[in-house]
Order: C-alpha cells, then sequence, then structure tokens
C-alpha cells in the first residue's frame, strides 16, 4: 500500500493516545428526560477532539454508525489547528489561520484529521460504518488517510452526492455541482443492510400462483454459441411435449444459461416451470424447415429483491436545504 507522507505526520500520529480524557458532565436543565443518561441520545458542546476521547470509557467498540461533515479545506473558510500538540517545533506552524494562501494547508489539515479518524476507529464496533462528507479540494487525501487508519480492503465506496441540482459554480470552465461521501466500514460488514427494491408487477398466473416473465434462458451475447459451452447444448420439453433446442434467432447454434444439473434442472422435470414463448427466427431464416420456435423464459415470483444500496447520491437533500 502507498505511505501517505505529510509535514507533521510523526507529530500527531500518536496524538490521539496524549489526548486527555475529560468527563462528560449532564447538563439537568436542557435535558429534554426525566433521568439524565450518558448511555444514549446525547447533544456534546466542545471540542470534538476531547469529546471523541471523552466517550471512549462509555462508547468505545460499540459505535455502529458515524458521520462527520469536517471543514473541507477550500482555503475560503479559513480555520485553526488548535489541539495542544507536544511539540515547541510545530505548535507555531500549526496555530496559524489556514487560508487559501497557506502553502501548507493541506499538510494541517491532514494533521487535523489524523487523531479524530484514529479514536472514530476506536469507538467503532467490528461492524460499524463511518461515512465522510468531502470535496474535491481534500478527497483524494481523504481517501489515503482512511485507507491508512481502516484499511483499503475496508472501504465500501467513494458515493457522489448531488449538492447543488442546478449544476453547481463555474470555477474551472466547468461546472461542478457534486461532492463526496467517503464509506469505510471496520472490518465487518455481515450487519450491512440492502434496499428492497421491486422487480416489477407479477402480472401473470400459473398453477403455483403469480410471476413475471423474467430473461430468455438461452444464453445472449458473447460467448453464446454452441462451440463455447458444449455441455450447455441438450433438448428441453415444452408442456405441449414439443422438443426445443437453443437456436439463435439467426439459426446458428446457441446454448442454454445452465447445465442440466443446474437451474434447468428443475424444467426438464417440469417444463412449466418456465415461461413459453412462440417467437420467430430472423427473417428469411428456417430451422428444420420452421419459421418460429418455441422459446423458455425464467418465471419470477417474488415481488420485491433485496440489492445493494446505490452510491448514486441524488435524492438525500441538497447544500441548500
Amino acid at each position: 500500500m502507498p505511505t501517505l507522507n505529510f509535514k507533521g505526520k510523526s507529530f500527531v500520529q500518536n496524538h490521539h493516545l496524549a489526548v486527555k480524557y475529560h468527563q462528560l458532565v449532564p447538563m439537568k436543565e436542557k435535558s429534554l428526560t426525566e433521568k439524565v443518561s450518558l448511555h444514549d441520545n446525547l447533544v456534546i458542546q466542545g471540542d470534538n477532539l476531547k469529546a471523541l476521547k471523552a466517550l471512549l470509557p462509555n462508547y468505545g467498540g460499540k459505535v455502529k454508525v458515524v458521520f462527520i461533515d469536517p471543514p473541507y479545506n477550500t482555503g475560503n473558510e479559513g480555520w485553526i489547528y488548535n489541539d495542544r500538540v507536544n511539540s515547541p517545533m510545530i505548535t507555531e506552524w500549526l496555530g496559524k489561520t489556514v487560508d487559501k494562501d497557506d502553502l501548507t494547508r493541506h499538510d494541517k489539515w491532514l494533521c487535523m484529521m489524523t487523531p479524530r479518524l484514529k479514536l472514530i476507529k476506536e469507538l467503532m464496533a467490528p461492524d460499524g460504518i463511518i461515512a465522510v462528507a468531502i470535496d474535491d479540494n481534500e478527497i483524494f487525501h481523504l481517501g489515503s488517510l482512511m485507507d491508512e487508519v481502516f484499511g483499503p480492503l475496508n472501504k465500501l465506496a467513494c458515493a457522489p452526492w448531488q449538492a447543488e441540482p442546478s449544476g453547481g459554480k463555474e470555477k474551472t470552465r466547468l461546472r461542478s455541482g457534486h461532492e463526496y461521501v467517503m464509506i469505510y466500514h471496520n472490518g465487518d460488514i455481515s450487519s450491512l443492510s440492502q434496499e428492497e427494491r421491486s422487480t416489477g408487477k407479477l402480472d401473470r398466473q400459473d398453477k403455483w400462483g403469480k410471476y413475471r416473465k423474467g430473461r430468455e434462458l438461452r444464453k445472449w451475447g458473447g460467448t453464446s454459441s454452441r462451440e463455447d459451452r458444449q455441455g450447455q447444448w441438450y433438448p428441453l420439453k415444452t408442456p405441449t411435449g414439443a422438443t426445443v433446442y437453443p437456436y439463435k434467432n439467426d439459426g446458428s447454434e446457441g446454448h442454454w444459461r445452465w447445465g442440466k444439473n443446474q437451474k434447468m434442472k428443475a424444467i426438464i422435470e417440469e417444463p412449466e416451470v418456465a415461461h413459453w414463448e412462440l417467437s420467430p427466427y430472423d427473417e428469411g431464416v428456417l430451422v428444420n424447415g420452421e419459421r418460429e420456435r418455441w422459446v423458455p423464459f425464467e418465471k419470477i415470483r417474488d415481488a420485491k429483491k433485496s440489492v445493494g444500496w446505490s452510491t448514486w447520491l441524488d435524492s438525500y437533500g441538497f447544500n441548500a436545504d
């Protein structure tokens, strides 16, 4: 894995260990419940590095989801790295306002992010997820840093987020209306849910119930000829008893999607497991004196299926919201 190097890295690499623990002090007068508790539904006011360290005793290894929105370091916001790094050599350099004229602003940003991400990792459960909002000013530095902290194999996605529905402002003769959300897990994604998506209307009926027509059972596209899969050229019987081979529309020999002992076994034993339609060959094509043949299709019976969540984020709010 490539190594990320930046000015000040050696001084902040273990800074998260040096941060003192601070006690979380409940403010009963601002609580929305009768009984004040530090176990859930907390709003913490204060320095975020100290707050992360203060959460460790109660929440270390337990946090399922983390979302952070750090400074984008555009050069326009003007921010100061004010962590008390124990090094006179670097304190003065870090303590100055970071603006667009600061040639080391990316180094300072990485110095700020490193201890925070390391504390967040300690807080996360083994199946925890972290999402970080960012734009193209620091996207590449952030990705390298998160690879280093969480591991490159734990990267789930760099998801584009449509931040400006109008298309964004023109900055470089191009308009950029999107930002990013970097998403990593902490080693275990077994509990990551999936989206339930409709497969379409079940508009047909057979003796087993409702279904809709799925894809053709003859292989399409590349490597779809008989010589590509000799073992997948074999006859099927239609519900009427006719014998069918996987001929292509142009009359050449193709092959089925699966072998006899795979998904096709049920159709061989019970032809009505498939949906059948008469389909013509290409114009002028005859096979065994016939202009058309029976074609089997899958029957889809589930109205919904589980699929991975899309990383295209275009309906989750905008910068102006």
